[in-house]
């Protein structure tokens, strides 16, 4: 399989796990640090500045949410590859790129576009969280994606006649 395909599927995937860390840790979070997750406060803070925010009712913000948060996943996922093209040690690798894709995003294009301050403005406790939680969607993003692109293909099924 195409290794760009293969780690868009991974971290596509690997958005659930993700996800579900996500929703764990922020359960723990001291009260007053319980405002919206990124995710939600990304695509909150995009609908007002496009003015379209009055569009959606509230079930229709959380699902935009979640579509806007896998399918970032897939995207990013898709660029793993282009940093490395053989990895000997996926989840080894792949945490190391769920960080970097979180620095690059978090202190680089979305306070750039005014949509978030950066993280050393947020509460540690959601910097740890947000830290956390690309750890287990960069891990296993290379390792679904590496799976994905180095399985070899099953011979075809012989027809019994």
């Amino acid at each position: 399989m195409n290794r760009y395909l293969a780690g868009a599927i991974g971290g596509l995937l690997a958005t659930v796990p993700m996800t579900l860390a996500m929703e764990a840790l922020y359960r723990r979070l001291p009260r007053e640090e319980r405002y919206p997750l990124p995710p939600r406060e990304i695509t909150q803070n995009l609908l007002q500045k496009v003015e379209a925010d009055a569009l959606l009712d509230e079930e229709q913000r959380v699902e935009l949410s979640l579509v806007s948060h896998f399918g970032y996943g897939a995207f990013a996922g898709a660029l793993y590859p282009a940093a490395c093209q053989r990895v000997a040690h996926p989840l080894v690798y792949g945490s190391g790129y769920g960080v970097a894709i979180w620095a690059a995003s978090y202190f680089g294009w979305i306070p750039a576009l005014h949509i978030l301050p950066p993280p050393n403005r947020h509460p540690a406790n959601r910097r740890r969280l947000m830290i956390a939680v690309h750890l287990v969607w960069g891990a296993g993003t290379v390792w679904i994606g590496e799976c994905l692109a180095n399985r070899r293909d099953a011979p075809p099924r012989q027809r019994l006649d």
